[in-house]
């Protein structure tokens, strides 16, 4: 672990809390522009991707997608996916190549604002204080278990996604997995692919196709410009904001996951868990309708790819649209988990966020970062690779960089006007305020 540097009078211009991707962008981003600073991670670098995903996991987005500053994928293969190892090893050569002022092994635990408008950081290393804070710790924070999982029997090993490692490392049995986004259909996958009979509750994450006209849709996105449209280019952007991901994978090369062909290959699929007794489960009837409405998403982009080569005149060969192979019997449907042989339960039901550290009121009634990318009316707070922060890609590899960018010329534009107040009192401006910069 790095030990904390010492600066006199243990303060900082600049803290960045989470050396994640997000916070070693806007360290770069700040050493670029001569901004001292702190980078804070609790952990060691890539914890995150170590501790919180399965021995199969692989990006979902392609390897040329990857573009820290200054850092673009540089292996050879960019239409391929990083798996578990390649992505902690990215971000590791990362730390190498541009050596940012890290700390390891040092958990922020408060941070607050003191009347004279600096932070005050409390640390499982000490206290220190800072000019400016930049807050890049993402919203995965808690992992979210509904309260029927109480309700469920002493004898079934559950765990939430964020501990599941590989189908042998669950006890024999079939495996019930709680939840349709991302985590939850490639876990399934893992399972399946494992020879493990898996039941699957299915929610209304949409989906996309991996592949379409000859080339991947995120390729397609990307030239269409919807990775990097602005989140206040929509009517609804509260809502955009807690959007699920669309569901495909990267295994293999990349591929559709397509729950149906799951089902006709032996996956039993269930619509949404609504109760819990005993060893009884009880499930909506809603199955239908979400695979429709999944596959509806998938079928509209292909639409706008679509319109996309037609308005441009690309040549790009046809393909056939998706047919689907299985539909479901009926409406709700209950489950007896040992009549079906279950023992383990895996929740694939997301995280929780929690600031409840941040003693700041800079938080909406949910508890969200209330920001405008990524800065808060609290002047020198600001939060970095939230989801939807800016654009679709701002809580990705592929546009956090830019980003942090802004951050972090916004806070070196507040540390020039303090400098300049300050020469012009006589005295020292240590608190930078907001001042928006294009």
């Amino acid at each position: 672990m790095t030990p904390a540097p010492r600066p006199a009078g243990g303060h900082f211009p600049v803290a960045v809390i989470g050396g994640g991707q997000a916070g070693l962008s806007v360290s770069y981003c700040l050493r670029e522009r001569g901004v001292e600073h702190v980078v804070f991670e609790a952990n060691r670098v890539g914890h995150e991707w170590r501790a919180r995903r399965w021995d199969s996991f692989c990006l979902v987005t392609p390897n040329w997608q990857c573009k820290l500053p200054g850092y673009p994928y540089r292996g050879g293969d960019p239409d391929g996916f990083m798996v578990r190892a390649d992505i902690v090893r990215y971000l590791e050569d990362y730390v190498a190549f541009f050596q940012p002022p890290l700390v390891e092994g040092v958990s922020v635990t408060r941070v607050r604002r003191a009347p004279t408008g600096v932070y005050e950081l409390a640390t499982t290393d000490g206290d220190f204080t800072a000019d400016q804070v930049v807050v890049a710790t993402g919203p995965y924070h808690t992992p979210r278990i509904p309260r029927a999982a109480e309700r469920l029997p002493s004898g079934v090993r559950q765990l939430h996604s964020s501990g599941y490692r590989s189908p042998d490392r669950l006890p024999a049995g079939a495996v019930l997995v709680v939840g349709t986004g991302q985590s939850g259909c490639q876990i399934a996958e893992d399972l399946h692919l494992a020879g493990r009979q898996v039941h699957l509750a299915v929610g209304g994450a949409p989906r996309v196709a991996r592949f379409y006209r000859g080339r991947d849709c995120v390729a397609w996105l990307d030239e269409m410009g919807h990775y990097a449209r602005p989140i206040d280019e929509f009517d609804d952007a509260g809502a955009v904001r807690m959007r699920v991901n669309h569901y495909v994978t990267g295994r293999d090369g990349g591929r559709d996951i397509d729950l149906r062909a799951f089902a006709r290959d032996g996956m039993r699929l269930h619509g949404r868990l609504t109760s819990v007794e005993g060893r009884v489960l009880g499930f909506a009837g809603d199955l239908k309708a979400n695979l429709d409405r999944a596959d509806a998403v998938a079928e509209s982009i292909k639409d706008a790819i679509d319109a996309h080569v037609a308005a441009h005149g690309i040549d790009a060969p046809h393909e056939p649209r998706y047919t689907p192979v299985w539909e479901p019997d009926g409406g709700p449907d209950g489950l007896d988990l040992t009549a079906a042989g279950i023992t383990s339960v895996v929740w694939a039901t997301g995280f929780s966020r929690d600031h409840r550290w941040i003693e700041i009121p800079a938080f909406d009634g949910r508890g969200y970062p209330m920001h405008w990318r990524g800065v808060t009316s609290v002047p020198g707070l600001y939060f970095l690779g939230l989801p939807w922060q800016h654009t679709w890609g701002s809580g990705r590899f592929e546009a956090v960089g830019r980003d942090a960018e802004f951050i972090a010329g916004h806070i070196d534009a507040g540390r020039r006007l303090a400098d300049v107040c300050g020469t012009l009192t006589g005295a020292p401006t240590r608190v930078a305020a907001a001042v928006p910069v294009g």
